[in-house]
């Protein structure tokens, strides 16, 4: 009889071994299938860092032009105020000049 318990003894350790093996397996692909998925959203994150970064770097020329522009309107607007555009204005549009002034024209 006790040849028969051990042999079934072995059996049932030889079932365990096989589910315990089963079991590992299913853990390890899922690790690795988890490893796989992870890798390819980094790869993803990290082309979309560098266009993010592109992005920026595009913005950033583009407020420094932006900021050069309005200095150059401030100026104009600066200009607009004076007596020497409104006399450019004058002479250019109206054709008027100063009392002193002599135009001379060809015809």
């Amino acid at each position: 009889m006790e040849g028969i318990k051990q042999k079934s003894r072995k059996k049932r350790q030889k079932r365990r071994m096989q589910r315990h093996k089963r079991s590992m397996l299913a853990v390890s692909s899922v690790i690795v299938m988890l490893m796989v998925v992870v890798s390819v959203n980094s790869v993803t994150l990290r082309a979309q860092e560098q266009e993010y970064q592109t992005q920026i770097s595009d913005l950033e020329t583009q407020i420094e032009e932006e900021k050069t522009r309005t200095e150059e309107i401030d100026d104009l607007e600066e200009y607009v105020g004076t007596d020497e555009y409104v006399e450019d204005v004058a002479k250019d549009k109206l054709g008027l000049i100063h009392e002193n002034e002599i135009i001379f024209r060809t015809e």
